[in-house]
């Protein structure tokens, strides 16, 4: 990729600041997603200078917004500092986005942090199976993009209270009557599968309003152990949870599930991962390299 920078993990390591993780390995197992890998060095070699990265994009454009103001004799206010995290499903980005969460309001707790996932803007399950097109759920035309760039306008127009959709993954839906709160935060995390897809039609899209982008990348063949690994988890998590959307297949013949499971990949998380996902991994800011285990390797920082 000759428009990155790219740091071998040890090289990447030596680049944090003096300073100890705020944080526990209890704190961490509570942050992982099912099936992730993620420990304390992980966070000292890998999320630590990442941290520092961040606050210095951050602190770079705060700078530009005081000086625009200045020179323009207007107060333009301070729209936050967004950064949006993507990749395939099962590679680990809800877990990198709330621990992001974590460390940033940490190590700088003067800031206000904000964390929320684009699956919020997904239709509901109803609206998918009326517009026929239930089975290409997480594709692009099964979300609500219009709602998500007006959402976003309103962000970093910088209005006191924005509200927008809550998605259960218990439910496998839209919650109905149930909504997050944007208040102000000093930087957002926005993260989903489909913050860097490309334009349409030349269109507004999701990136276009980030400050910074990170995409977790591996090997197809890992993310599908991953994934495979992840539903046999959920399975045996939701056998006793009648309410899960899983709670059925959970209960059923396992040979049945598995096979479901292996379609699914092959016929949507794949078709959606090289078609759509992986197409936009050269639009990061920076891309985490994951290898067997979950293990970050390499970190590849965008030139320009």
């Amino acid at each position: 990729m000759k428009n990155y920078t790219c740091f071998e993990r040890d090289e990447w390591a030596k680049l944090a600041k003096s300073q100890e993780a705020d944080i526990t390995s209890n704190e961490l197992a509570n942050l992982k997603s099912v099936g992730d890998v993620l420990n304390l060095i992980d966070v000292k070699e890998i999320y630590l200078p990442l941290i520092n990265y961040l606050h210095l994009a951050y602190e770079g454009k705060r700078s530009f917004q005081t000086k625009r103001s200045a020179f323009l004799k207007s107060d333009l206010g301070h729209a936050p500092f967004i950064i949006g995290i993507s990749g395939s499903v099962a590679v680990g980005k809800s877990t990198t986005a709330r621990l992001l969460q974590v460390l940033l309001s940490r190590t700088y707790p003067e800031l206000k942090i904000h964390l929320m996932t684009t699956d919020g803007f997904i239709y509901p399950n109803q609206e998918l199976r009326r517009r026929g097109i239930f089975s290409r759920k997480g594709f692009p035309e099964s979300y609500d993009m219009t709602m998500l760039r007006h959402f976003l306008n309103d962000v970093v127009s910088e209005k006191a209270d924005i509200v927008y959709p809550l998605y259960s993954q218990e439910l496998s839906d839209i919650v109905p009557g149930k909504y997050g709160h944007v208040r102000q935060p000093d930087i957002l995390l926005i993260e989903g599968i489909n913050t860097l897809q490309l334009p349409e039609s030349g269109q507004v899209v999701t990136s276009d309003f980030f400050d910074f982008s990170i995409y977790i990348d591996a090997e197809e063949s890992l993310i599908e152990s991953w994934y495979m690994q992840r539903f046999n988890k959920i399975m045996a998590i939701n056998k006793d949870k009648p309410d899960n959307y899983y709670y059925e297949l959970a209960n059923g013949p396992r040979t049945a599930a598995i096979q479901l499971a292996e379609e699914t990949w092959q016929m949507v998380n794949l078709v959606n991962l090289r078609e759509y996902i992986a197409p936009t991994k050269e639009r990061a800011s920076l891309i985490l390299h994951k290898t067997t285990g979950h293990l970050i390797d390499r970190i590849y920082l965008r030139r320009f």
